[in-house]
């Protein structure tokens, strides 16, 4: 049973680390185009970007842990979410930084975004205390949605 939960555990956060890897490596790709863009006044310095979404993918690896420690396994709807909510981040992080498709980066981020309300949604059902730990994730998409609308207007 242990040795069931240490593999659950270990696929959970290499799924994470590559999310946030192919990511990383979509956004540095793109950085120079990103950085010649016109940004609005309200813009967050450019450091913090990359501190949240770190905080965000261990608040996650967290979560997961603890959750499958005691349970073996995450519900179904738990997985299917996560998997299209990194799908999503992923993607966005190539339509926008890496591909320069500012219009397909908004259309990415808000499905991206609903995906994360309702995996919050779904976490908060089976645990609470779990989903305020996350509730990070899709506040901070709401900011980045935001934002990224704002990107595509002003260039």
């Amino acid at each position: 049973m242990r040795t069931k939960n240490n593999i659950y555990t270990l696929i959970s956060i290499l799924s994470i680390i590559i999310v946030a890897t192919l990511g990383s490596l979509f956004v540095y790709l793109g950085m120079d185009w990103f950085n010649s863009l016109i940004k609005p006044s309200q813009w967050i310095p450019n450091i913090i970007f990359p501190i949240v979404w770190t905080i965000i993918y261990l608040i996650f690896c967290f979560v997961l842990y603890f959750w499958i420690d005691k349970e073996t396994s995450l519900p179904r709807n738990v997985v299917w979410l996560l998997i299209i909510n990194g799908i999503f981040n992923v993607l966005w992080c190539l339509t926008f930084f890496t591909l320069h498709l500012t219009f397909l980066g908004n259309v990415v981020i808000i499905l991206n975004l609903i995906a994360g309300i309702l995996l919050t949604g779904v976490i908060y059902k089976s645990k609470p205390k779990y989903a305020l730990a996350t509730l990070i994730y899709p506040i901070w998409l709401c900011l980045a949605t935001s934002l990224n609308l704002a990107l595509w207007i002003l260039n």
